[in-house]
């Protein structure tokens, strides 16, 4: 996917974001509980998903080479108003569920905006700081669309029915997820070594599928490989990426072969 074409994807995201926090965050209500992430609320929600997109933001304009110290305030451009300040979403409290003043979700899409922007300004090949070996503007406009895509599912789950993931994008995380993420993740939790479980995520929208093999603390990917798996999971792109993320069951694909392993690719790939 062309890095253009990933700033559209955000802008687009980024306002079907804004609309459902505006819903769930009815002014002098209790903000709804996050289904997918039951220590969250929207306000949650909205306050990690803007501090974020602000903290990469920085790092970018910046090009820094090591890592910003996320307890750093001033990273996050907070308003001055006490009474908003008062009534923040703060991780500790979590799940916060204060009514929380419209300056939040007004915070949150000016520094949208303004992530969209610097990602248009540095382009994709700018060197900076990552937490993976990709080192890359284009490694972190990637990731930023594929969370915001997941985290405005979470909010119309909150109070609806959400939208599908755009195939084009949920088709490119399903590949990220088990190219970047599942290997980062088995480093960062110490989880089982691997006994050769093999899996396979087969799109049912469309032509790809992706074979992963589970070798000791190795995360291997056979592109295009047709050979025989342990278990193979089918749906549509926007399903195969929201299951890989937690917020589909292994019983909304399809399943072919030992279906007991979908649920243990968590215990292989854990959340962090």
């Amino acid at each position: 996917m062309e890095h253009v074409q990933r700033i559209d994807l955000f802008r687009s995201e980024a306002a079907a974001f804004e609309q459902a926090a505006r819903h769930a965050l009815d002014p002098g209500g209790a903000p709804p509980l996050v289904p997918a992430c039951p220590d969250w609320s929207v306000s949650d929600l909205v306050g990690h998903l803007g501090g974020v997109q602000r903290y990469v933001a920085h790092l970018l304009r910046e090009g820094l080479q090591e890592r910003p110290d996320p307890s750093d305030l001033s990273l996050y451009d907070l308003p001055d108003d006490p009474a908003a300040l008062a009534a923040w979403p703060r991780p500790e409290r979590a799940p916060n569920r204060e009514p929380v003043p419209d300056a939040l979700t007004a915070w949150f899409t000016q520094g949208a905006e303004q992530l969209a922007t610097v990602f248009g300004e540095v382009g994709p090949d700018l060197p900076v700081w990552t937490w993976a070996p990709e080192r890359t503007s284009g490694f972190w406009l990637r990731t930023q669309v594929i969370e915001l895509a997941v985290h405005r599912w979470d909010a119309q789950s909150a109070t609806g029915t959400p939208t599908p993931l755009d195939p084009a994008l949920a088709t490119d995380a399903v590949s990220q997820t088990l190219e970047v993420m599942a290997p980062a993740r088995r480093s960062w939790c110490a989880p089982p070594a691997g006994k050769g479980e093999r899996y396979r995520f087969r799109r049912t929208d469309g032509p790809e599928s992706w074979t992963v093999v589970f070798a000791g603390d190795e995360v291997l990917l056979e592109p295009g490989s047709t050979a025989p798996v342990d278990v193979e999971a089918a749906g549509s792109a926007s399903d195969l990426a929201l299951f890989l993320w937690g917020r589909l069951a292994a019983t909304d694909l399809k399943a072919t072969g030992d279906e007991t392993l979908l649920p243990h690719w968590f215990t292989l790939v854990p959340s962090v």
